[in-house]
């Protein structure tokens, strides 16, 4: 699937709920769903900078494809970097620089959530974005 089948999804899926509690309840679920981050990982390199919560994300290149995978100490949090890995885990570096990120305005995820965790968000989008041009770096030399 691609980017944005994968964003068209999640937007259907959080139009069937109208109250807000019930869609951050789908997200600490979606958060839930997610494997725990291996120990290892949890370092301070990963951990992402401008986040209010502790968010360690950490990134393989897989035959020309990122994944991600992630881990914060906050449920809402968590659940907002399982979305983000849902949609862009498992495309090129190139796909994920050149996407754009429509669904967070469409669920109306950054008007609901504090300015720190909206910047947090946008950290988040940030560091997903450096991986995948550090990756596209590395296939160009």
């Amino acid at each position: 699937m691609t980017i944005n089948e994968l964003q068209d999804q999640v937007i259907e899926e959080f139009s069937d709920f109208d109250d807000w509690m019930d869609k951050y309840q789908l997200l600490i679920d979606i958060g839930n769903e997610q494997q725990p981050l291996d120990e290892q990982y949890k370092t301070e390199q990963n951990l992402i900078e401008g986040c209010q919560s502790r968010v360690w994300l950490q990134a393989n290149e897989v035959d020309g494809k990122l994944f991600f995978r992630a881990e914060s100490d906050a449920l809402i949090v968590k659940g907002i970097i399982a979305l983000l890995i849902k949609i862009v885990s498992g495309h090129t570096p190139n796909e994920i620089l050149e996407s754009d990120l429509y669904f967070i305005d469409k669920i109306g995820l950054k008007e609901h959530l504090s300015p720190t965790r909206s910047n947090g968000l946008l950290s988040m989008v940030k560091q997903m974005r450096m991986y995948a041009l550090a990756f596209k770096a590395k296939e160009d030399m």
